[in-house]
């Protein structure tokens, strides 16, 4: 599919708001202000007609073309949908998180994924909330990834850090520093790197991927001396996938491999906690990288910043992350579907291919 298709085949995109009192209105609001944008998608906005405009008046944003919905068949393919999750008077206070602010942004999310279950969006795009008001009664996790696995049941996920420049993904995720370590086994690193090398290949069209892992210890452990999870756990690991025949190589020693350019020769990086993966991520590509939750049987993706509370309201959050995150929403549903043709009839595509 072209970024040209017929308005009948066009990914549609639902949008979750995320915390109303946050950047997340503002990004949605200057990605989609361009035209072009529905050109390449139809975007559905799980929110209400109110929340856009505060934020449009907000900052002087010219008329948009909205089409506001209650029956999400009535969607438009050429303007910006909003899909009327409530119609309250909500107060918004940019700039400072509330049980309220925090509460609306459930109730966005769990209206995209309502959708996304039945099959009314294609693919989900989460702007950010805030991990501590988002904690009610009928929510209790952590934050998206955590409650998307729990609604999209799957044998296992994957929070891939994803750009122009490097593709990185952790062990151990949002948990604190001084537990990664005891939050590390052989299975555990198997199976984060199985689910990585089939991401490559069905999501982003990498036939034979290579997979770089790196150490947890300074210099790798350096053969012990500075810590056994390298040889007790790591390498073992490593052996198993590629007795697969998947290609991963390592441990290498982490700030190395950043500070040579050493990621460049692989498709992909395995960091074995948070901020170890992160860091050389957003230091490269904070404005153009998007979190993608692999590893799930739809397709979510978000920017990498969090609400930004010390800038939100004030017109000067970038978009830019959270274009790009729809721009790899639709490049994922599309190798995906690419994927299983090749894969269900196999000498359909051998012929086309011979053909051109």
């Amino acid at each position: 599919m072209s970024h040209t298709a017929d308005n009948e085949n066009k990914i549609r995109v639902g949008v979750s708001i995320g915390d109303l009192n946050g950047i997340g209105p503002e990004v949605v609001i200057k990605t989609f202000e361009d035209s072009r944008m529905t050109q390449l998608c139809t975007p559905i906005l799980y929110c209400a007609s109110k929340t856009i405009s505060f934020y449009r008046k907000q900052f002087g944003t010219p008329e948009l073309n909205i089409n506001v919905l209650r029956r999400i068949e009535d969607a438009s393919p050429k303007k910006i949908n909003i899909f009327q999750v409530w119609e309250d008077d909500v107060n918004i206070t940019p700039g400072t998180p509330t049980e309220i602010s925090g509460k609306y942004a459930v109730r966005s999310l769990q209206a995209a994924i309502k959708d996304l279950q039945v099959g009314n969006i294609d693919v989900l795009v989460t702007a950010p909330v805030d991990k501590s008001n988002i904690s009610i009664p009928d929510f209790d996790f952590k934050g998206h990834t955590e409650y998307l696995a729990a609604e999209f049941p799957s044998d296992g996920h994957l929070m891939f850090m994803v750009s122009e420049f490097v593709k990185v993904a952790v062990v151990s995720g949002h948990v604190p520093l001084k537990n990664a370590a005891a939050d590390l086994t052989t299975e555990k690193i198997t199976k984060k790197l199985k689910i990585m090398h089939q991401s490559l290949i069905s999501d982003f069209g990498i036939r034979k991927p290579r997979i770089a892992v790196l150490g947890l210890n300074p210099h790798a452990g350096d053969k012990g001396l500075l810590g056994k999870e390298e040889e007790e756990i790591i390498i073992p690991a490593i052996k198993k996938v590629f007795e697969n025949h998947m290609l991963v190589y390592g441990p290498y020693a982490a700030d190395g491999f950043f500070g040579n350019s050493a990621f460049s020769q692989f498709d992909a990086v395995l960091a074995m906690y948070h901020d170890q993966g992160l860091i050389p991520f957003k230091t490269m590509s904070m404005d153009m990288g998007v979190n993608f939750t692999a590893g799930l049987p739809i397709v979510r993706t978000s920017p990498t910043h969090g609400t930004a509370f010390d800038i939100a309201g004030k017109g000067v959050a970038s978009e830019s992350s959270f274009r790009q995150a729809v721009y790899v929403a639709c490049d994922i549903f599309r190798s995906r579907n690419n994927y299983k043709e090749i894969n269900e009839n196999p000498l359909a595509y051998a012929r086309l291919r011979s053909d051109r």
